[in-house]
Order: structure tokens, then sequence, then C-alpha cells
């Protein structure tokens, strides 16, 4: 039997982090408490590291799709520009997290190992081009996330919502195996470019395909978090500590756009007009329930949960915009948009998770909107910071979240699906009312809470970064919507 050794480059940034995740686990073992920093400057520097790595693979293949692991994982630009979105939204969810979790005595070893496992698992799906590549970095990362919600031992809230989290998470891996068991006997292959060829030319059982799409589509959907796949999503934010809600929003959004797009671009392009319906029904019912169930929230999380729903069925609109009648002439514009809105609310999301845990102190949890009350007059900074995410979250220029719900309801308009842009502008009209509650609390209330806001230095100066970038890439979102764009063309 002959062995080839596969060529190692494309996945070398996953192997360094396989390498440096042992390396964290074993040091972590012999650091005392009071050197836990140790652990958590090793983290950071493996997630240098991985981004230098995925740099050098793009440079070295010259941005060409490389391929390795008999076709199993695809190195192209698409995947090299999420990783690194990846990589930077994980270290800014570290610095963010490290005061909250010392409080609380979770600033642990198993925290970092777990969020680099995540991170690892998130990696392998964004390059994933087979279907058990796919389920593997999935489960790689749902594994990782139920764990993090459960982190807090004493807290039966916790406890509660990671078996929520986990009894729907398994739910909808079933989902996903058995969609792709019905492809595979449709088709006779679990290589994702294979199944697209298969599909185009050999004529495969429709009823099948079309069965196995609606189960894929479901396990996907329940990863976005969209209706009616989304129960788990307002329990698990609010029931976990805040430094996991921020990680579970914001990283694995970007691996769950990846998985869209492997999936249902890469590999089922030629049924665009099933799984098209499917989103529209989904992209709808989310922000329709998305935004009027978080007008009645009080608690920030929930508010932000519900919030989330909504965005994710705001980004379906551009995976849907896609393929019209057949005419892919609009594909790179709609899924470049989409791609373009889930980094952006990613940052955007990062910033507010952020500023809830810069809020929060030992024995406290600034988790309620009355909470924000009178920010303004405890910290202008702060409150103008807060003020940036709200107001991106709504999608008020000149902030970037105002270009990311322009550049996907282009899309739509070019497709003829007017109506629906329409419905996605009302319902972000209705949006609107929630974010800025929070800006009328911060600036136009009475304090309720007079304690010192004195984050670290390094907590200070990210978050101002990410404020400031905010508005920054509003008023220039170019270079961002070209790099999307470039990203989804050499697919």
């Amino acid at each position: 039997m002959n062995f080839t050794v596969p060529n190692l480059l494309p996945a070398a940034p996953e192997i360094f982090l396989l390498i440096m995740v042992s390396v964290v686990l074993v040091v972590d073992l012999f650091l005392p408490q009071r050197l836990r920093h140790v652990s958590y400057a090793l983290s950071q520097l493996t997630l240098l590291g991985c981004a230098l790595l995925t740099l050098n693979v793009g440079y070295l293949t010259e941005g060409q799709i490389a391929y390795t692991f008999s076709n199993m994982f695809v190195a192209d630009l698409m995947a090299h520009v999420l990783k690194l979105g990846a990589y930077i939204a994980v270290s800014t969810a570290l610095v963010y997290s490290r005061a909250y979790l010392a409080d609380r005595g979770l600033w642990s070893g198993e925290f970092f190992a777990l969020v680099l496992f995540a991170l690892m698992g998130m990696m392998v799906m964004i390059s994933a081009n087979h279907f058990l590549t796919l389920y593997l970095g999935l489960e790689l990362l749902s594994l990782s996330l139920y764990s993090l919600v459960a982190l807090n031992r004493d807290s039966a809230l916790s406890t509660e919502a990671a078996m929520k989290y986990f009894v729907l998470g398994a739910l909808a891996s079933g989902l996903l195996l058995y969609g792709m068991s019905m492809i595979y006997g449709a088709t006779g292959t679990l290589d994702i470019s294979q199944v697209a060829k298969s599909i185009a030319s050999a004529n495969p059982n429709k009823t099948v395909l079309s069965f196995g799409l609606v189960f894929l589509v479901s396990g996907m959907a329940f990863k976005l978090g969209v209706v009616p796949f989304h129960m788990w999503i307002p329990d698990v934010y609010h029931g976990a500590p805040t430094a996991m809600t921020l990680l579970i929003g914001s990283a694995p959004k970007l691996a769950a756009f990846a998985m869209a797009m492997r999936l249902l671009v890469n590999g089922l392009l030629d049924l665009a007009v099933d799984w098209q319906q499917m989103l529209v029904i989904m992209s709808v019912l989310s922000m329709a329930l998305g935004n009027l169930a978080a007008i009645a929230q009080t608690n920030i999380k929930r508010m932000l949960a519900y919030s989330t729903i909504s965005h994710m069925g705001f980004m379906l609109l551009g995976l849907l915009a896609g393929v019209v009648n057949g005419n892919w002439l609009n594909a790179a514009d709609a899924y470049s948009a989409a791609m373009f809105y889930v980094v952006v609310y990613v940052l955007t999301t990062l910033g507010s998770f952020g500023m809830v845990m810069l809020l929060s102190r030992a024995g406290f949890e600034a988790e309620n909107l009355d909470d924000f009350r009178g920010l303004n007059a405890r910290n202008p900074w702060y409150a103008f910071i807060m003020l940036l995410l709200m107001f991106s979250l709504a999608g008020v220029p000149p902030t970037v979240g105002f270009y990311a719900k322009l550049s996907v309801l282009q899309p739509l308009l070019a497709a003829d699906m007017a109506w629906l842009a329409v419905a996605a502008v009302l319902f972000s009209l209705i949006g609107a009312f929630y974010y800025l509650r929070i800006v009328k609390l911060m600036y136009f209330d009475e304090p309720t809470d007079t304690a010192p806001i004195a984050p670290s230095l390094d907590m200070s100066v990210l978050m101002s970064v990410n404020g400031l970038a905010v508005l920054a890439l509003g008023v220039m979102p170019q270079s961002l919507m070209a790099l999307c764009y470039i990203s989804i063309k050499s697919l």
C-alpha cells in the first residue's frame, strides 16, 4: 500500500494551532493561579502565529485555490480572510474577558484550551471541502462551546443553558448528518466539489436530493440561529457568562457563513431555486421575530440575542439574491455583500458585549438595560463608544452598519425582490427602537450606579479602537467591501 504524503502547507495554521493548544494545556498544568497570565500570553502568541502562517499560505499560493488531504481541505482567499477575522475576534474576546473571568474565578487553563479548540473547529469548517471535514470542524466547535457555557459549574443558570444548547445542538447535528447521507445516496460522493459536478451532469434522484437539502439547510440554520431554529439563542446568551456569550456571538458566525457558502454555493448551486425559497421564509421570519421580541426585553444579553436572530436573517438576504432564474451574474455581488455583513456584525457584537463586561465588576453583572442609565454622566467616552455600536447595529449612518445593510439590499433590488427589500427596511426601522432606547438611557436618564469605571489599559484601548473602527469603516467602507468581493470572486 503506497502512502502519499499530503501537501501540509495549506493546513499549516491548523497544524500550528493544534501543537500550541497542546503546549498551553501542558504548561498550564504547572502554573499557579498568580502566573495565569503566562497561559494568556501563550494563547495570544498562538493567534498571532496563526495569522502570520495564514498570510504566508496566501502569499505562497499566490491567492490561488490549494487543495490537500485528498481534496477534503481547501485553502482559498475566502478561507484566509475569514480565518484572519476569526483570529482577531478570538484575540479581542480574550482581552475583553480577562478581568471579567478573573473576578469570577473562571480565568483558568481550561478556558484557554477550549477557546483555542473552538477556533480550531472554526478553521476546519472554513476550509472544509468535504462533508466529513465540515462535520468534524462543526462538532469540535460545538463541543468546545457547550463546555464553555457550562464552565461556571456553580451557576444553575449556566448549567441549564449548556444543557439546552447541547440537546438542541445534538438534534441539529443529526439533521445535518441525515441530510449529508441523503445527498451522498443521490450523488455517490461526499466531496463538495464532486457533489456539484454530479448534480450538474449525472441527473441524480431529485426527490432524495430535495429531502437531503431540507435537512442540510435545517442543520445550517441552527448554527446561524435563524427562525425556526433559533430557540437556543436567547437562553444560551442569557445563561452563559458574558465572556462566553461574547465568544458564541462573534467568531462562530464567520464559520457558519463559510459553512453556508461551502454547502449551498460550492456544492448545491444548481439547486438554488429550491434552497432560496427556504432562505426567503427563514429570513423574513427571523427579521420579524428577532426585532419584535427584542423590544420586550429588559435584559441586554437577551435583547442582543434576539438582535442576532434578526441580523442573521438580514445576512441571509445576500445569500438568497445570488442566483435569479438561473442567472448567476448577480452572485459575486450578493455573496460578497453577505460576507461584508457578517464581518461587520462580528465587529459590532464584540464591542457590544465588551461594553457589558466593561460595566460589570466582581459581584455585579451589568446585564439589565437600566445599568446603562446615565452612562454619559459617569464616563462620556464609553457612552460615545456604546452609541457608535448601537447606531451600527441599528444601521444609522455614518456607521458601518448602515453600509452593511445597504450592500445587502442592493442585490435584492437587482434580483427583482423589491418586496423583500421593503420588508427588510421596515423590520430595520422597528429594530432601531430598541437600540436607540439604550442611547436614550445613557444620555437622558440619571445614573442608578455611581461605581467608577476603571478597566485595564489594554481593554480600554481595544474598546476605543473597536468603537472607532465602526465609525472609520462607515466613512471608508470600500477597502473591506473590495476584500470581500475579491474573496468571493476567487471561489
